[in-house]
């Protein structure tokens, strides 16, 4: 029987609400395809008094020392490591493992803790432009901010990317996720306990209609998206329809993981299979989901993949002992299978998994096997789309431009990886790789301060470092006359 959480309502004005239209919308439990909980299915006029509240909570927030706003941020990342409690609710509603989960806890609060450090770095400059005049420019705040949260990470990016528009002096309007808006009810009565009424807004509902209302807001100028292309195509289109806003987006990606025959085999297959984030059922915008493989490196590789994979414990999320869940929603899992149908049809060799697992506790629920295709071609639409799902696609390459040309051959550019011991021919391909970041001999990890950010279709603008901080400002050049 799944557990039921309950009704979880909004965040509005530091109260916690319904929606004005008296609708709700069920959460799906993933493992199960049971209902497990509820949100309001917010309005428009929800949107509305949510951007009026942040209005008025603004100015005061802005007003104090950047100190200030930064120990009250500290305070924020103390109250989310404290709720433990959220794991469980947070593995039910995504699917994604507890154990797993608990990493996001850590990062959520050590994220805002790094930018509450930030504050005195939103500097303007001197600029000697005249000899007898004073120039110089200052930098603001937009005013309210709305952000938009995925559904693979809902409490991390919830709560982590609240930092930089807050300590730049910001109030903020946060969509939940449609899929797995649960948790988000947690990082409400966090910010309720610790920050001024209104200064945080959490709104629940459909994309179409609350995540298009924050868009459309003329008093919004500034948004924050993480999430699929397609989405974030949509918000630009939205937004450039009612004002000239500024929008960052950190989108998707087909991350290519390029092994030159130089590298160690064993120490390749475990990253490609740590890369791919089958603990997170592939759900991750970051998985280095094409293995680009030298011809001499191919069958020894795949052969350590495929006990790898075959070796992961697929099961209930709620179950520390378990090495992946299920994905997260039916349309999802519908597309998921579609792929790996059309990789089967094309003629990919699937070297493990490539459907539901077998067994009762996986008749119900979206699951999918952890998959992994060989003998995979360029124009094959594995090899191309982004699956989002548990799904490897493994490649064969003779040489080092061929390599590269077939990692660049797409419209996502978010992240890859290169394996290799020769320092020329890692610099060489890192240079010539079209993504916004890149490992030599690592995938997976984030490294605070240095950046992330997607080039092409995988995003516009830099999170996890000072310039998100420096995003959410504006610049106002000034000028004293003498």
């Amino acid at each position: 029987m799944t557990e039921h959480f309950g009704d979880r309502p909004m965040l509005i004005g530091g109260e916690f609400v319904a929606s004005d239209g008296g609708e709700w919308m069920d959460s799906i439990n993933p493992a199960t395809g049971e209902v497990h909980g509820r949100v309001p299915a917010g309005t428009v006029g929800d949107v509305g008094r949510a951007v009026a509240a942040a209005q008025r909570a603004q100015p005061e927030w802005a007003a104090l020392h950047a100190f200030e706003r930064g120990r009250l941020l500290r305070r924020l990342a103390d109250a989310i490591r404290a709720r433990s409690d959220v794991l469980p609710l947070e593995a039910a509603d995504t699917g994604n493992t507890i154990a797993s989960l608990a990493g996001d806890i850590v990062l959520a609060a050590g994220y805002i803790d790094f930018v509450a450090g930030l504050g005195m770095e939103i500097k303007g400059e001197s600029v000697p432009a005249t000899v007898e005049n004073i120039h110089f420019t200052m930098r603001e705040p937009y005013g309210v901010v709305g952000r938009i949260v995925p559904f693979n990470h809902p409490f991390l990016f919830a709560a982590a990317h609240l930092g930089a528009p807050l300590i730049a002096g910001n109030a903020v309007v946060l969509k939940s996720p449609d899929q797995s808006p649960l948790s988000a009810s947690v990082m409400a009565e966090i910010c309720a306990e610790i920050l001024p009424p209104g200064l945080v807004n959490i709104v629940s509902g459909h994309g179409v209609v609350v995540g298009d209302a924050i868009v459309r807001h003329p008093a919004v100028p500034r948004i924050g998206f993480t999430g699929s292309v397609g989405t974030g195509m949509a918000i630009q289109r939205a937004a450039a329809e009612t004002a000239v806003k500024h929008v960052s987006l950190e989108l998707g990606g087909k991350n290519p993981m390029i092994a030159f025959p130089d590298a160690d085999p064993e120490a390749i297959a475990e990253a490609a299979v740590n890369g791919m984030n089958f603990a997170w059922s592939g759900q991750s915008c970051g998985s280095t989901s094409r293995l680009l493989l030298h011809e001499s490196l191919y069958d020894e590789v795949v052969e350590r993949i495929r006990e790898r994979v075959a070796a992961i414990r697929v099961g209930d999320p709620l179950d520390p002992a378990s090495g992946m869940g299920p994905v997260n929603s039916e349309p999802h899992y519908r597309r998921i299978l579609d792929i790996i149908a059309s990789a089967k049809a094309q003629g990919a060799t699937v070297i493990n998994g490539g459907g539901r697992p077998a067994g009762d506790q996986f008749e119900r629920g979206f699951w999918v096997e952890p998959t992994v295709f060989g003998d995979v071609t360029q124009d094959m639409r594995v090899a191309r789309e982004e699956v989002f799902g548990p799904v490897l696609a493994v490649l064969k390459w003779r040489t080092a431009d061929e390599a590269i040309a077939m990692a660049n051959d797409l419209d996502l550019g978010l992240t890859a990886a290169v394996w290799t011991n020769d320092l020329k021919a890692a610099m060489r391909t890192v240079r010539a790789l079209q993504s916004g970041l890149v490992w030599v001999n690592g995938t997976g990890r984030h490294y605070l301060g240095t950046g992330f950010s997607g080039w092409k279709n995988s995003g516009l603008g830099r999170e996890e470092c000072l310039d998100e901080v420096l995003s959410y400002t504006r610049v106002k050049a000034v000028h004293i006359i003498q």
